[in-house]
């Protein structure tokens, strides 16, 4: 199954049951008087979080939900039956906005959280509501209300602890594979990334966090080119950005630094909160060298950058230096508070891959 992450429904609430105009018509009791009930309520559409859901490809078909209207009202003063609620599952972490207003209608983060999108009808009042002593025999009623009526748009945000970005074919998936057990594809070519990943890190018992892998980003992604300004909201909930860095461009004639700074323009160009977020550097592939090539490009980053935050040097390839990545970023989101993990339930493994 492909991952989707954004889908467009139209959900369509019941009607309120029309109230009903009625008489008491019984032996040896004339006059009886009205006793017309109530219409019953319209079905309402609710979203709810399910945990079990990793993406929004059930709406790939599934596009219309519509709601039964509630019954009419009966004599005797019954009241007419309401109509059963439509539960919808979608994702956690899915922002659900009216696709023609654009209006924010809620952001289901926790499991089992329920969003009520489309208000059922209220039923109409029967005849026995407009008695009164000059009007004993009324014969007026309410219909019931229209049902809500909307087109939705829902946006799926992976939530996760740490976000990994940088250019295409720095390691990022290979990084993702060595730290979790997730599999995403994994070649020696750009793109092989074309749909976000998600895995959990283990550091022990009861510790442990998630780490988002979204395509690389290329000069120009803000204006539209490549994949991986589509989806940099699903680095949005994180709490820290570990920027991954190709040490083989050095090998290959590139500037490390041009591509750090080429990635960070994106990321401002995107949104400034993004751009804001802790991110830290992470030299990859320094297999590739045998002596301290790798070091010394670390710190030329620090000097031509003026980094002041941390910088790793690992080799996702091999897991040399992952595992001081993994224990700093830890530590560093115990220290920093409340995470998207502790919000909501956490989304084991993968998000979806071919």
């Amino acid at each position: 199954m492909k991952f989707v992450d954004e889908a467009s429904i139209q959900v369509t609430a019941g009607d309120g049951g029309d109230g009903c105009v009625s008489f008491r018509r019984e032996k040896y009791i004339p006059r009886g008087g009205p006793d017309g009930g109530d219409g019953g309520r319209g079905g309402s559409v609710w979203l709810v979080a399910d945990p079990g859901l990793n993406t929004l490809a059930d709406f790939r078909h599934s596009r219309r939900f519509a709601a039964q209207r509630g019954h009419n009202g009966q004599g005797r003063q019954m009241t007419g039956r309401s109509a059963e609620d439509i539960v919808i599952p979608v994702p956690v972490g899915t922002v659900v906005r009216d696709a023609d207003t654009d209006e924010l209608l809620g952001d289901l983060t926790r499991s089992d959280e329920r969003l009520c999108v489309a208000a059922g009808g209220e039923g109409g009042l029967g005849n026995v509501h407009f008695k009164s002593s000059t009007n004993r025999a009324p014969r007026q009623s309410v219909p019931g209300t229209a049902g809500e009526r909307r087109r939705l748009a829902l946006e799926l945000r992976l939530l996760a602890d740490v976000g990994l970005l940088g250019l295409p074919n720095t390691g990022k998936s290979t990084f993702l594979r060595a730290v979790s057990a997730a599999r995403p594809r994994v070649a020696d070519y750009p793109f092989t990334t074309l749909h976000p990943g998600l895995g959990v890190v283990r550091i022990g018992p009861g510790s442990s966090f998630t780490v988002a892998d979204i395509p690389g980003l290329i000069e120009g992604a803000a204006q539209g080119a490549g994949l991986g300004t589509r989806f940099l909201r699903h680095l949005s909930r994180t709490r820290l950005l570990l920027h991954l860095v190709d040490a083989g461009s050095l090998l290959e004639g590139r500037d490390p630094v041009a591509e750090v700074e080429t990635v960070a323009g994106e990321l401002q160009a995107y949104h400034a909160d993004l751009a804001a977020r802790p991110r830290w550097l992470v030299v990859n592939k320094s297999d590739l060298f045998a002596d301290n090539t790798a070091e010394t490009l670390a710190e030329t980053l620090r000097q031509r950058l003026e980094w002041s935050g941390p910088v790793f040097i690992v080799s996702a390839e091999t897991g040399a230096g992952i595992e001081a990545v993994c224990q700093a970023a830890m530590t560093f989101l115990d220290e920093s508070g409340q995470r998207p993990g502790r919000e909501g339930p956490v989304q084991q493994e993968t998000a979806g891959d071919d």
